[in-house]
């Protein structure tokens, strides 16, 4: 069986650093906060190109206290799009905040800067860009419209850690960067974890003290706040896997340009190349009638997966709390057709000919073009 992600790979190469920063973790007895949530939080700010980075327990806390820490109160409305995780909207929604959702551009499948522009109102304070599958969204074109209109930009980078545009790293466009530390992400830990990074000193302060119940000082609460820390042993983990993290993103953009070949050999059309600007976290074509497909490549031994088979304002829990800045018709067709890839650092070429030879043969003489 070919899978969409190898963590048991990924293990592998890093096994012994890995589990000895793990276990003197252990053998010290600092589990919460302790001095490598510190050096964690140093070096990944250092890689973000930043000034501060603050840890949390994941990518959902990391949205919620940027958006709080940013001003985001009850009343105001949040621009972000309908094709992400539901995490995205439920972090605007946490700070009381409404969701505006917006289209999807139909050859990056980030936010469409026109829809986002559309959308603004008197009640507008902030946008969350989503730099889908590890792509960028445009942030020159989201930044500029934000900066007409006094609107802060939050990142919801959650899936683009190292990705790279006009000289900025994924995070530091905004006010805020929030990112995901999910044991599948292109940085995971061997848990949960996330992290906000600012070059605002005041912003990071105030979600350090957000994120250990609102303290300022031991038993000093000076705000209302959360217990949202970042566990020691994650952050130990995640302080190992980081300096690997450039050879695999190498490995990452190595994979995707091999399919890109391959899919135009067979007379299928890849997802539009993202050079620096992509990380590739997730590789998703678009296919008709995708779980025949999608069953038919189970059968040669092929795992694939789905992101997402639903945007947010379909989703029953949010479609009556969320509002439509627009209509959302690139979105809701992607949402029934991307079919994702097995992409790993640790694929060989051979994986992934095998994948597309089971893809061309599922599909038959019926296809549909990524754009």
């Amino acid at each position: 069986m070919i899978p969409l992600l190898d963590l048991e790979a990924q293990y592998r190469a890093v096994q012994e650093p890995l589990e000895r920063a793990v276990l003197d973790v252990m053998r010290s007895g600092a589990y919460v906060l302790g001095p490598p949530v510190a050096a964690f939080e140093r070096d990944f700010a250092d890689y973000c190109g930043v000034a501060h980075a603050v840890s949390v327990n994941t990518g959902t806390s990391a949205l919620h206290l940027g958006l709080i820490a940013a001003g985001i109160r009850p009343g105001d409305e949040v621009v972000t799009v309908g094709m992400t995780f539901v995490a995205t909207v439920a972090a605007i929604l946490y700070a009381g905040a409404t969701p505006v959702i917006v289209d999807v551009d139909p050859h990056t499948y980030t936010m469409d800067p026109a829809a986002f522009e559309a959308a603004i109102t008197p009640r507008t304070r902030a946008v969350v860009p989503v730099h889908l599958h590890g792509r960028l969204a445009d942030m020159a074109a989201i930044g500029a419209i934000a900066d007409r209109h006094g609107i802060m930009v939050i990142e919801d980078a959650a899936q683009a850690h190292g990705a790279e545009q006009h000289g900025r790293r994924a995070g530091g466009f905004g006010t805020v960067g929030c990112f995901s530390f999910y044991p599948g992400k292109n940085l995971g830990a061997c848990g949960e974890g996330g992290a906000v990074v600012t070059d605002d000193p005041r912003i990071a302060e105030e979600i350090r003290s957000l994120r250990d119940w609102g303290q300022e000082g031991r038993y000093n609460h000076v705000r209302a706040g959360f217990n949202y820390r970042l566990d020691t042993v994650q952050a130990a983990a995640l302080g190992v896997k980081l300096p690997f993290l450039a050879g695999w993103t190498l490995a990452r953009r190595r994979a995707a340009a091999r399919y890109d070949a391959l899919l135009a050999q067979a007379g299928l059309r890849a997802p539009k190349p993202g050079g620096r600007e992509h990380v590739y976290h997730v590789y998703a074509v678009r296919v008709p009638d995708r779980d025949a497909v999608r069953a038919r490549m189970l059968e040669d031994g092929v795992a694939t997966g789905i992101h997402y088979p639903r945007p947010v304002h379909h989703q029953p829990a949010y479609a009556d709390k969320v509002v439509l800045g627009g209509p959302c018709p690139v979105a809701e067709a992607l949402a029934g057709e991307w079919l994702s890839l097995p992409l790993f650092p640790e694929i060989t070429d051979t994986q992934i000919a095998t994948v597309v030879a089971s893809l061309t043969r599922s599909l038959g003489d019926r296809y549909a073009e990524a754009v």
